[in-house]
């Protein structure tokens, strides 16, 4: 059983939080609710109290005896603040310790989850923009708000993902049982779905990509405090918490996303299924059927390679993840990724074995990972989320190997 912090702050989200509080508990976790002041003007402690089965902690002045504003934070596995508020953030990145919760940061060894929630020009300010980055430096997991329904009748981004997604983060957390998350601080972007090229109005070109694996790997790389940039291709998956989503639809759309991403990242996981072809032309109106019934002959363009250009850019430490989805077996796809790793200047190469009825859609697969430097790793049949740790292990080691 973890013992796991739940800080509170004093957004109107915090009511969001006794969902959280109640799968952590549920799951077998021990959960101590320290709220803010304000906090408590949302949601009262006796809430807070009957959820966890544990008495609250909201200030420095009870059970002196136990020195909690100490032991509180030193006995955590994992403290998870949701809402974080722009006030939260701001002294957590400077080191002030005016109340419990604060002083619950200073303290604490293990990993620390903040989930922001406020209005978007307040997540938008270079002040807040500057915290998060601070605290990302420090080895914290600050995940990126989601976008929706604010307070009043605002939307934008700054709302906190939901609960479920958040238990899913800290629940990996968890699992992996790290003190310092070994991607914090980096910034990894990662691809997913399958692009579709349009024909006319009703009628697109696209694959059988359902981008199952490439959201594992957002997942997987929040979890171990990357801030993420997902590049999302026509997927009916619900939004990973924490990351900064783009959506996309074409091959097109997916390239100009993907290298503007990159400008910046430490590594890049190509896990979208771009097409290789689209329309030489797209018809305005519906294409109709002959009265003799004979098919229009479609030519075809082909389409940007966008692991190659992103290949060609690299910066000196950059590390670029591709795939290479092969029908064919043994040998022939090794020779085939070998020969796609060198071409594409990746780092590694995943190489999937796919058909109708493997990879597309499943939940669990199995891969062969190939480096630059002529290692082979065999991943078995596992689950994606676990498929995406192994390989992001493989990432984090070159990434600490070149600085």
């Amino acid at each position: 059983m973890s013992t796991v912090v739940l800080g509170v702050g004093g957004g109107i989200a915090a009511y969001k939080a006794c969902e959280l509080l109640r799968l952590l508990t549920e799951s077998g976790h021990r959960v101590r609710v320290v709220p803010t002041a304000s906090a408590l003007r949302f949601v009262g402690a006796p809430t807070w109290a009957a959820l966890s089965g544990q008495p609250v902690a909201d200030d420095v002045w009870s059970a002196v005896h136990e020195v909690p504003h100490v032991r509180i934070g030193q006995s955590a596995d994992l403290v998870v603040v949701a809402p974080a508020t722009a006030d939260l953030l701001a002294k957590a990145a400077h080191g002030l310790a005016d109340d419990l919760l604060t002083n619950t940061l200073l303290t604490a060894r293990c990993p620390i989850v903040y989930a922001p929630a406020m209005h978007t020009e307040m997540w938008e300010n270079p002040a807040t923009a500057a915290n998060v980055a601070t605290l990302r430096a420090r080895g914290a997991i600050v995940i990126e708000p989601a976008v929706g329904r604010l307070t009043g009748a605002d939307s934008g981004k700054g709302r906190l993902p939901e609960p479920s997604e958040i238990f899913a983060l800290a629940s990996r957390i968890l699992a992996r049982g790290l003190t310092s998350p070994d991607l914090a601080g980096r910034h990894v972007v990662v691809t997913a779905g399958g692009t579709r090229e349009p024909l006319d109005p009703v009628r697109f070109l696209g694959n059988r990509s359902s981008g199952k694996q490439g959201y594992a790997f957002a997942r997987a790389a929040v979890a171990r405090g990357a801030r993420v940039t997902l590049v999302s291709a026509n997927v009916g998956l619900p939004d990973p918490a924490g990351v900064d989503l783009v959506r996309v639809g074409s091959t097109e759309e997916l390239r100009k996303a993907t290298v503007e991403a990159a400008g910046d990242a430490d590594a890049v996981v190509m896990a979208a299924a771009p097409a290789d072809f689209r329309p030489a032309e797209y018809v305005s109106t519906k294409i109709k059927k002959a009265d003799d019934g004979t098919a229009p002959v479609l030519a075809l363009a082909t389409n940007p390679d966008i692991a190659a250009e992103l290949g060609e850019r690299k910066r000196p430490g950059q590390v670029l993840v591709v795939f290479a989805a092969e029908t064919a077996d043994g040998t022939e796809a090794l020779a085939n990724a070998r020969a796609k790793l060198a071409r594409k200047r990746a780092d590694l190469i995943v190489l999937n074995q796919v058909g109708v009825d493997r990879v597309f859609g499943a939940d669990a697969n199995s891969v062969t990972v190939l480096d630059v430097d002529g290692a082979v790793t065999e991943l078995p049949e596992q689950p994606k989320d676990a498929v995406a740790d192994a390989v992001l292990n493989l990432v984090a080691t070159r990434l600490t190997t070149s600085g």
